[in-house]
C-alpha cells in the first residue's frame, strides 16, 4: 500500500495534485495547515481513502469537534498523525514521540516546521515530518506499507515526480 503524506499547503494544491496523479496512491495523509486543502484533493480523487488532521492555522475555520491527533491502524501499522503544534515540535520533537510511543505507533507524522524529514528511530519507529506541500517547490512523505509491516519511507521533492 503506498500512501502519501502532505502537510501545510497553505492554499497550494498543485504539488498535491501532482503527487496523487503521479504517484496513485492507495491512501494520502494531510497533516494540516489548510485542512480544506485535504478536503478538495480528496473530493478530485474521490476512490482514495483519506486521513486528515487539522493545523494551527485551521481552527478558526472549522469545527473544535475535529480531532487535532488522530492515531489509528492503516493497513495493519499503527500510525500516530498530528500537525505538530500541539506537540511543540518546532522546539523539539520528545513529547511528540513519547506520545507516539504511548499508542504503541509504528510511524509518527506531523507537519507544522515546513522542515521535510524521515528517520527511523532505534526501536524501528518511524518519525516523517513531510515538509511543506505548498512552498518552496513543494514536498511531501510517502510510506509504503506491505503485510502489516512499514517497507519503506521516504521524501518526495518534484525533482522525483519528473523521473516517473
Amino acid at each position: 500500500m503506498k500512501i502519501l503524506v502532505f502537510s501545510d499547503s497553505h492554499a497550494s494544491r498543485s504539488f498535491m495534485r501532482l503527487c496523487m496523479e503521479r504517484i496513485k496512491p492507495d491512501a494520502f495523509i494531510h497533516l494540516g495547515d489548510y485542512y480544506e486543502d485535504g478536503e478538495a484533493i480528496a473530493e478530485e480523487f474521490p476512490g482514495v481513502p483519506n486521513y486528515r488532521v487539522p493545523g494551527n492555522c485551521d481552527y478558526y475555520r472549522m469545527a473544535e469537534s475535529v480531532p487535532g491527533i488522530l492515531s489509528c491502524k492503516i493497513a495493519g501499522v499503527q500510525i500516530y498523525m498530528t500537525h505538530g503544534h500541539l506537540h511543540g515540535v518546532k522546539s523539539a520533537t520528545d513529547r511528540l514521540l513519547k506520545e507516539a510511543r504511548k499508542e504503541k505507533a509504528q510511524a509518527v507524522l506531523y507537519g507544522h516546521t515546513h522542515r521535510a524529514e524521515c528517520y527511523q528511530e532505534k526501536d524501528g519507529m518511524w518519525v516523517l515530518n513531510p515538509g511543506s506541500c505548498g512552498s518552496y517547490g513543494g514536498s511531501a512523505g510517502m510510506l509504503l506499507i506491505e503485510e502489516n509491516k512499514i517497507q519503506g519511507c521516504w521524501l518526495l521533492y518534484p525533482e522525483d515526480l519528473l523521473q516517473k
